[in-house]
């Protein structure tokens, strides 16, 4: 929308849309930990409602104020609310199990969100065009604005039986004034860099979480591969509706990756069981993808599940080591290291563009999972529920 001449306000330079993209990359950067921060210290189910306002306020902007202006400021308005559900809602939800009893649960949940949001993604991305073509522009960037303020109302529902006591440094508060409490606020992620630096269970798991999130930055660039493999006429179909088709197919085996972690047992999971899949999945992704057929977008589809499966299971590994008073905190520090693996995920393709094509691109983005894999398998380093056990939790 940002190039186009027929939105009003819009029609920008490439050189204009990348500024936007870099405002967009730097200020997630900048928000990240800060909103973990504040999640460690005040009531997180407030912030999970602030964050999709905000966002709404961004979309807003776009749709009746186009302008190089607006869409600036709604990037911005756009990372901090992401930022502010970033880690809150991963704390939020393991707290409040952990306070019931049911922390086991927790990878089950987590699956169940993470298929849910990829089923929500599938949806918008199906509506958009036609709610575009049937009322305009302006009617998606409502719908837009509505379905945020929508994830605020649900986000208002959510219980917090654990709400944050103030972080590790609260029994500061009573002796002094504004220096102490920037202390006290500081505190929250030295605390939980220490921590994850002295556990070496929890400092595996940190690392393998953010490496898993290597093929999902790749994710913008699939309907390049679904261009390519995608053969003009087939079907009698338009290479627009092909492509679309092989999108859907992935997304499905998205959503099928989370479902999968609600049937794991996290207490049983060991990187052996762990490694085979990742490999298999690194297999099933360079097979499907550097076939340059449209079948092999199963293929592409079942390694999407397999790494998004991996992902929630590693990340519930990784929540049962950390310490409830930092947790958001961590979870936003793990969410700048992603921010990095995007980072290189976006270079390594422009890099490569010059000179490979989309599938044998994608082929070579199964390479890390693959030696991902073998160093599990190989048991290197304490990464899962068994091997974790044999050290001792420096956060408690």
């Amino acid at each position: 929308m940002f190039a186009d001449p027929d939105v009003a306000g819009a029609g920008l330079s490439p050189a204009a849309i990348s500024v936007l993209f870099i405002l967009w990359s730097a200020c997630s950067f900048l928000f990240e930990i800060p909103t973990g921060i504040l999640a460690d210290r005040v009531p997180r189910r407030r912030l999970l409602v602030i964050g999709p306002v905000l966002t709404a306020a961004g979309f807003a902007l776009w749709t009746w104020w186009p302008s190089f202006a607006s869409f600036a400021t709604g990037f911005v308005l756009w990372s901090a609310g992401s930022a502010l559900r970033s880690g809150t809602m991963q704390a939020l939800i393991y707290d409040t199990l952990s306070a019931r009893g049911h922390a086991a649960r927790y990878a089950s949940v987590s699956g169940r969100l993470r298929a849910f949001g990829a089923a929500g993604v599938l949806l918008g991305t199906a509506s958009a065009v036609p709610l575009a073509a049937w009322a305009g522009y302006h009617a998606a960037g409502a719908a837009s604005v509505v379905a945020c303020l929508v994830c605020a109302a649900a986000s208002w529902s959510l219980p917090e039986d654990a709400p944050p006591g103030g972080g590790a440094s609260e029994g500061d508060h009573s002796h002094g004034g504004p220096a102490t409490e920037a202390d006290a606020v500081w505190a929250v992620p030295a605390v939980a860099i220490r921590a994850v630096c002295a556990d070496r269970a929890l400092c595996g798991l940190f690392l393998l979480v953010i490496a898993l999130t290597w093929v999902s930055a790749l994710d913008e660039y699939l309907p390049l591969l679904a261009d390519e493999i995608w053969p003009a006429g087939m079907w009698g179909w338009e290479p627009a509706s092909g492509v679309a088709v092989l999108m859907v197919v992935v997304a499905v085996g998205d959503i099928a990756g989370g479902w999968a972690a609600r049937r794991t047992r996290v207490e049983v999971l060991t990187a052996r069981r762990t490694a085979p899949w990742l490999i298999i999945g690194a297999v099933a992704l360079a097979v499907g993808s550097g076939s340059a057929h449209p079948a092999g977008i199963v293929l592409v589809a079942c390694a999407f599940a397999i790494f998004g499966w991996a992902f929630v299971m590693t990340e519930a590994l990784m929540q049962q080591r950390v310490s409830a008073d930092v947790r958001a905190t961590t979870s936003s520090v793990v969410g700048v290291g992603e921010e990095v693996v995007a980072v290189a995920a976006f270079g390594s393709w422009a890099l490569g563009s010059g000179w490979l094509s989309p599938s044998v691109l994608f082929a070579l983005a199964a390479v890390p999972y693959a030696v991902l894999g073998m160093v599990l398998a190989g048991g290197v380093g304490a990464t899962t529920a068994r091997a974790s056990a044999r050290y001792p939790k420096s956060t408690e």
